[in-house]
């Protein structure tokens, strides 16, 4: 599972603990029930099911045979989750005999009474029938996913224009049990056989092979599919609709991609890479991916970023792309999903967590390898750049901080889907891999995955084999970041004595709790030239001593740059601008530029630096050089107006462009309106947008004339875009656009079309423009309130209001009390 449904908010990298405001909860063992590991009576061995689908009705009508063994004590009774069914028979089957069983049943679980005492080991079969009602179910999500039906009917009575119909499943954390009966739990294992109905025109899809397809006398058609290897229930999956396969192969299995026939022709430069992904995780983990096919599916209305259910992921919207929208795509945004995903398929797939205490031996792992597929395919820079842009998210979290990595005391399990399971646990990782290099560090994946194939594993497991492998002890390293909570906050003061020829470093750690040990590397910059020592700091204070025979160039503490803390770095600007030149990682010279941008615009020094960046090898930090810079002061202006010029001229990142563009567009010079009007014929979305924002800063006319004639086939950035340039200058007659490309937009684009939405509401008093806009925030507000998008609308609302008439005030007031007392 990943976190990409934040990040399709816009929430995530801006503010994190925003989007995660079910880490609010206190997590402390004082106030939290402690969850333990669900105790296996019996275990699921083969899942049999026969289902077909009510579109009317939205239910599914299902017949499950489903076997089991005892596990270590006989037992004559079997407790199934079933949520929200309606439950027609209970029998026990035993070849052609078959006999009634009775069952107790509260719309949760059902206990089942077996027909006698059966031993360990003794395989048993259940056949059931029942009707899964999922739209009638009263279930709650998390921040990560946000829905937990289980089963979910897209569009079913085809009522919404635009939009297909679709069915698809979400399992986990434990609502596979509200489509099929089930032990609901990540310790369980079995093989699967499902057989769907389905109108013969749809295509479906689930885990492992396609077994076979029969066709019906009535127009439908029963696939089956069979996954003849063992995994748990949350990562069983179903998907039926219109989709287009894309087939692909890597090491002769299928390596399936299925779209929206609209957007099949797209479908390799979306997910091209991931055979090329396959190949390479399965030698760098020295297991191979060990499932028989691998399929991945876009669907609509997800509930999530995206599942990594076994051979079967299913991906949201957001993924789905056409050539020019592929031009703008981040790797944050789409590539590292499919990374995060696939890599699932050996972590939480092939070794599954014992509990969700334990989300971290999927979760952690999925995120690190993220960075690691990024350092591979695009090189060190772009994989030391994601791993600090997720570390970052995390820091910036501070009730997080509170929480323990491996948890066994939480409100409820959908908590552990947050930043310290996923960006803390991930650069945990990274700080493992560092500290033991990567030979050793892989050789223990591989043991850890090898010795728990088809099973399941906790930290501990990851501990020992960590351990097999290095001949160390590693509880030390577990201990503090798997089982502790928090991490350091050091400041770091730099000495030198002439007469000694030493450089004194001093690291105070001042968090409260305990102290953490800390292997790092300092590089002594003397004359040019580095010299590594390697240090483990112990104690609360310590003050580090180096030979050096002149004054360092620069002292670079955690040189390798990838502890988690959060550090004040007290060394004086010239080293970091010695630093952005001279150290070799990104976030050397990443620090370098936060450095520079903290100091005022009047720093010469500063603003070079800035400048300087703005070039940068690696496309993320000319953005960041550029976001440094205060374009809002005159004189950094006038000095930054030929540098950000320049650089548009040779930008090859269209998102660069675009951020060029704009920086442009605030100084409001005419000489720039033939980089805009030539940034209007790019290809790209996002430098056509902000070219035509551009546009309007120095000729507005030309602009609106231009949003004319582009609106006919604007998308994503471009049509916000459009909307802003019609907030900005057009009169009531384009409201309806703006109206419409809103409703149409997912929810990244509704939040980047508010201001849009707003500005018309203000400008103009026109009481249907405000009447619409008001419902449209009004909903917003109240659908992501879980996420605290309802302050900032309020403060909209709340700017909307004034100076209009009275009726048209009491309708914004009226939304803004409904916002405020809504759950």
């Amino acid at each position: 599972m990943t976190k990409a449904f934040l990040l399709s908010l816009g929430l995530l990298a801006a503010a994190p603990a925003l989007a995660q405001s079910s880490a609010s909860r206190p997590d402390s063992a004082a106030t939290l029930s402690y969850r333990e590991t669900p105790r296996k009576v019996n275990a699921l061995v083969h899942t049999k099911l026969d289902v077909h689908f009510d579109y009317t009705k939205r239910q599914l009508l299902g017949r499950e045979w489903v076997t089991l063994q005892p596990v270590a004590y006989a037992t004559d009774s079997l407790r199934l989750d079933a949520k929200g069914m309606d439950i027609k028979s209970v029998t026990m089957v035993n070849g052609n005999d078959t006999k009634t069983l009775r069952f107790d049943y509260n719309q949760e679980q059902m206990l089942v009474h077996l027909d006698k005492l059966y031993t360990p080991g003794q395989q048993y079969t259940v056949y059931i029938e029942y009707v899964a009602k999922p739209e009638e179910l009263k279930a709650k999500g998390s921040a990560a996913i946000t829905d937990a039906k289980g089963l979910y009917f897209i569009n079913p009575d085809s009522t919404e224009a635009g939009k297909p119909r679709q069915i698809w499943t979400q399992g986990e954390t434990e609502s596979s049990s509200a489509w099929f009966p089930t032990i609901d739990k990540p310790n369980q294992k079995t093989t699967a056989e499902i057989s769907m109905t389905v109108p013969a025109r749809y295509v479906t899809l689930s885990n492992g092979r396609l077994d076979s397809q029969k066709q019906n006398t009535d127009g439908t058609r029963t696939d089956t599919w069979k996954q003849e290897l063992p995994h748990s229930p949350y990562l069983f999956m179903m998907a039926v609709g219109d989709f287009k396969i894309t087939k692909d192969t890597w090491r002769g299995k299928e390596v399936n991609y299925y779209l929206e026939p609209k957007y099949a022709p797209f479908a390799k430069q979306i997910f091209g890479n991931t055979p090329e992904m396959l190949e390479f995780f399965s030698r760098r983990l020295g297991v191979d991916y060990a499932w028989n096919k691998y399929s991945q599916i876009v669907v609509r209305d997800y509930v999530s970023g995206a599942m990594e259910n076994t051979s079967a992921t299913l991906h949201g919207e957001f993924l789905q792309k056409d050539a020019r929208e592929m031009l703008d795509a981040e790797y944050a945004n789409g590539e590292s999903v499919i990374a995060h995903e696939l890599f699932h398929q050996w972590f939480g797939d092939l070794v599954t967590a014992e509990s969700w205490s334990n989300l971290t031996v999927n979760e952690s792992f999925a995120d690190f390898s993220e960075a690691l597929w990024a350092e591979y395919k695009y090189g060190q820079d772009a994989g030391d750049a994601h791993a600090y842009m997720n570390m970052r998210n995390y820091l910036r979290s501070p009730q997080d901080a509170q929480k323990h990595l491996v948890r066994f005391h939480y409100a409820d399990k959908e908590d552990m889907f947050d930043l310290v399971s996923y960006q803390k646990g991930g650069q945990i990782l990274n700080m493992l891999r560092n500290y033991l290099t990567d030979d050793v560090f892989f050789a223990g994946l591989k043991k850890y995955l090898t010795d728990n194939k088809f099973g399941n594993g906790e930290a501990h497991q990851l501990r020992l084999a960590m351990e097999a492998v290095s001949g160390q002890d590693l509880n030390w390293f577990f201990n503090q970041w798997y089982f502790g909570a928090g991490h350091p906050v050091v400041t770091i003061d730099y000495g030198y004595d002439a007469g000694r020829k030493e450089q004194t470093v001093t690291i105070k750690q001042t968090q409260p709790g305990k102290v953490f040990q800390l292997p790092l590397a300092v590089d002594v910059y003397v004359n040019g030239k580095p010299q590594r020592h390697q240090v483990v700091l112990r104690q609360a204070t310590e003050t580090l001593r180096f030979p050096a025979a002149s004054k360092p160039n620069l002292v670079n503490v955690d040189a390798d740059k990838v502890l988690l803390w959060q550090k004040t770095d007290n060394k004086p600007f010239g080293e970091y601008a010695y630093q952005y030149k001279n150290a070799p990682r990104f976030v050397d010279r990443r620090e370098a530029v936060a450095a520079a941008a903290q100091l005022p615009p009047t720093d010469v020094a500063a603003r070079q630096l800035l400048f300087s960046a703005l070039s940068d090898k690696y496309a993320g930090l000319r953005l960041a050089a550029l976001a440094g810079l205060k374009l809002d002061n005159k004189a950094v202006q006038k000095a930054a107006a030929p540098v950000i010029r320049r650089q548009l001229a040779q930008e090859k990142n269209t998102n660069n462009q675009a951020a060029l563009l704009l920086a442009l567009g605030e100084f409001k010079d005419k000489k720039d309106q033939k980089a805009f009007t030539q940034g209007l014929n790019s290809q790209s979305y996002a430098v056509q947008g902000a070219a035509l924002q551009g546009l309007a800063a120095v000729q507005p006319k030309q602009a609106l004339t231009q949003a004319q004639s582009l609106q006919k086939n604007a998308n994503g950035t471009l049509a916000a875009s459009v909307a802003a340039v019609y907030a900005e200058y057009s009169d009531a007659s384009t409201w309806a656009y703006v109206r419409d490309q809103f409703d149409a937009a997912g929810p990244q684009g509704k939040f980047s079309m508010l201001e849009s939405i707003v500005g018309f509401m203000t400008r103009l008093n026109d009481a249907k423009v405000l009447a619409e806009g008001v419902e449209r925030l009004q909903k917003m507000a109240v659908q992501y309130k879980k996420y605290g998008l309802d302050e900032p609308i309020l403060g909209m609302l709340d700017k909307v209001q004034k100076d209009k008439p009275a009726d048209q005030k009491a309708t914004v007031q009226a939304a803004m009390q409904a916002i405020k007392q809504a759950p």
